[in-house]
């Protein structure tokens, strides 16, 4: 799903990185397209209405504080003119949001607008100092060597505050969110802050919203990935069966990304991703893939066949009733007068517009086809559709007689006009949309078309009583599937893989290093190594050499002769240590603090080791996804064959050792 027509058509840049990835380019924001004037429009309103909001604090706090009567009188008029400020600039920035035709196809065909939703704005900020810090305190390392690696999430931070619309775009998105995995895993310890801020904009308000939280950064670009959705949606050509599709895909997409925002973040600091606003925007973009299919059915129909007007009756008053809904969740207490009332507006004509289409498709069934009902061989199915298109019998009428259907067909004709005219009606309200012309034009082509389609029909001497039309009954044949965002789609590498493997070199891990010298004795080294990436010493011989050399059961080998080995395989540390000198070699080693504990506590209480593990076990079950995922230990099992548990203490008996083993 690409938007190849559109303004602004980004090449994607990729730059090999120090970790073998690659660093993607946003748009150019000096580019002056329409959609990127916009947004900086969007973003100085942003910082104005911060400035503002700044001084009303300040000068609500200097009023509450001072007893002087004239600095109050001062404050209060200061007070009325930063109110007065910031009412202009909110009535500004919400007649930007409304700029639904920027987002529009460039099609010469006429389709009804949708409506998308602008990017959330966020501040530039450097988190250099805070990640050379936690580097140097944190995992000991000289901060200096990964200066690369810090300008490369920089890089990619800046490069998605500009996506372009297209697939591109959303791949940048994609690409952070998931780098912002690796980043909490690296730098965001539960017992201490890095200390960086991350400041965002609501997408209607522009009000600012500052957390600590990385899930914030999180869920803000996970905002910032459904409305690209929108746009992207909205920009597609539905006059042809690919576009349509398109649009289909692209706002099922939105949805899913709002509704996985709503079920996994809560407590956002923005209304625009409280749990109301998500639920009002799952239903929005559950409407417009309605009305997309709607339109599938509409552009595919034969005008004259019977059961293709009454399908396209039952779509249509489907797309109307689900835009009904969504009036409803716009009109809650928080919602009422967040929501731009340009959006209302065109809900409220969409609903309107619709629902017309629904009675204007029946009357066409009714009135053009009769002669298709009398003719084939089995009419009384043609009846019985008729009769279920409606929500009750039509009164006093009998739809096996053409005089009657007539005049059921000019009722629902009747009943579209009025629609037609209160949907033109909602429209002349709102000063945005009345700036849309081909909304207008939309609206005045279906009401001439009734209009017209009740002049061929009604006539003069006509002096039968008025026929009253049922409700059509709403169906869909393709009902919308909401699809969460499919992040493993876009694969990234750690960027900060050079620290260790994340199993072990975590924020949420602590580790004690030292350096030992280990020589061989006429025994052999003494010590039982596992795994790779790094290597456990899975275990230690009393009195041997290892022993006697500091080394522990549980230590994880980083470095042999200088050399780092946080990434080596099992092979390459074992040719390390069988090729020591007779001084023997040199072994920088940690001891996670998780394993000190469990051997301390072992210790102490020897007997009860089986408790204890048994203990851990079930603890670690329960915590499985945070920290216990990160405390890794062995437990021999059953047949020979060693296995990996969580939380377990370590138990690896010298008399018989395992094929995943060696001992040296």
């Amino acid at each position: 799903m690409s938007d190849t027509g559109s303004e602004e058509d980004v090449t994607v840049l990729r730059e090999e990185g120090v970790s073998g990835g690659s660093v993607r380019k946003g748009c150019d924001p000096l580019v002056l397209t329409q959609r990127s004037k916009l947004q900086q429009r969007r973003a100085k309103l942003n910082q104005q209405i911060n400035r503002e909001l700044r001084l009303r604090t300040g000068a609500e706090n200097l009023y509450r504080a001072t007893t002087n009567q004239k600095v109050k009188e001062t404050v209060s008029l200061e007070l009325s003119f930063v109110n007065s400020n910031l009412q202009l600039l909110k009535e500004e920035l919400e007649e930007l949001n409304s700029s639904m035709d920027v987002y529009q196809t460039d099609s010469e065909k006429v389709n009804v607008p949708m409506i998308p939703l602008g990017l959330k704005e966020t501040k530039e900020i450097d988190m250099t100092i805070p990640l050379q810090d936690f580097i140097s305190e944190h995992y000991g390392e000289d901060a200096s060597q990964f200066m690369s690696e810090i300008k490369e999430f920089m890089d990619l931070r800046q490069a998605m505050r500009t996506p372009s619309r297209n697939d591109a775009g959303l791949e940048l998105l994609m690409e952070y969110y998931n780098q912002l995995y690796y980043l909490d895993q690296r730098f965001f310890a539960p017992h201490r802050t890095l200390g960086v801020h991350f400041h965002w904009y609501d997408s209607l308000t522009g009000v600012p919203s500052c957390q600590r939280a990385l899930a914030f950064e999180k869920g803000s670009v996970l905002f910032n990935i459904g409305a690209l959705y929108t746009q992207i949606g909205a920009r597609q050509d539905r006059s042809t069966l690919p576009g349509i599709h398109n649009a289909i895909t692209a706002f099922q997409r939105a949805a899913g990304a709002f509704l996985y925002l709503q079920e996994n973040f809560s407590h956002a600091p923005s209304l625009d991703m409280s749990s109301p606003a998500l639920s009002m925007l799952v239903r929005l973009m559950v409407a417009q893939v309605q009305e997309c299919v709607c339109e599938r059915v509409t552009l595919t129909m034969e005008e004259d066949d019977l059961m293709s007007n009454l399908q396209a009756a039952q779509e249509a008053a489907r797309v109307s009733d689900v835009y009904s809904l969504v009036l409803q969740a716009m009109s809650v207490p928080l919602l009422k007068d967040y929501v731009p009332f340009s959006w209302l507006s065109v809900v409220q004509v969409k609903t309107q517009h619709f629902r017309a289409l629904a009675h204007y498709y029946t009357a066409a069934a009714l009135c053009d086809c009769s002669d298709m009902i009398d003719e084939v061989k089995d009419g009384g199915s043609a009846v019985k559709a008729l009769m279920r298109v409606h929500t009750r019998p039509p009164d006093t009428l009998s739809l096996q007689q053409p005089e009657d259907r007539l005049r059921l067909g000019k009722a629902h004709l009747r009943k579209a006009i009025i629609r037609h005219e209160e949907a033109l009606r909602l429209h002349g309200v709102c000063k945005m949309l009345r700036k849309m012309d081909i909304l207008q034009e939309v609206l005045s082509h279906a009401h001439t078309r009734s209009l017209e389609k009740y002049s061929d029909i009604d006539q003069e001497d006509d002096f039968c009583e008025i026929a009253e039309a049922p409700e059509i009954q709403s169906h869909t044949y393709q009902k919308p599937d909401i699809k969460t965002p499919d992040f493993s789609s876009v694969r990234v590498t750690d960027m900060f893989h050079r620290l260790g493997p994340l199993s072990v070199f975590c924020a949420r891990n602590r580790w004690a290093g030292r350096r030992l010298c280990l020589v061989r004795g006429e025994a052999g080294l003494g010590l039982t190594l596992r795994g790779d990436s790094p290597v456990l010493v899975a275990g230690v011989l009393p009195e041997g050499c290892a022993a006697e050399a500091g080394l522990r059961e549980g230590d994880y080998i980083v470095a042999v002769n200088g050399s780092d080995c946080k990434w080596a395989e099992h092979a390459e540390v074992v040719h390390a240590l069988k090729g020591c000198s007779e001084r023997g070699v040199e072994l920088d080693v940690i001891t996670l603090h998780t394993h000190e504990v469990e051997r301390r506590a072992a210790s102490l209480s020897p007997s009860s080791d089986r408790d204890v593990a048994s203990q851990k076990r079930q603890a670690g079950d329960s915590d499985r996804g945070s920290t216990s995922l990160l405390n890794w230990s062995w437990r021999s099992g059953g047949g020979g064959r060693v296995t990996k548990r969580l939380g377990s203490t370590f138990s690896l008996p010298f008399g018989s050792l395992r094929e995943s083993e060696s001992m040296y």
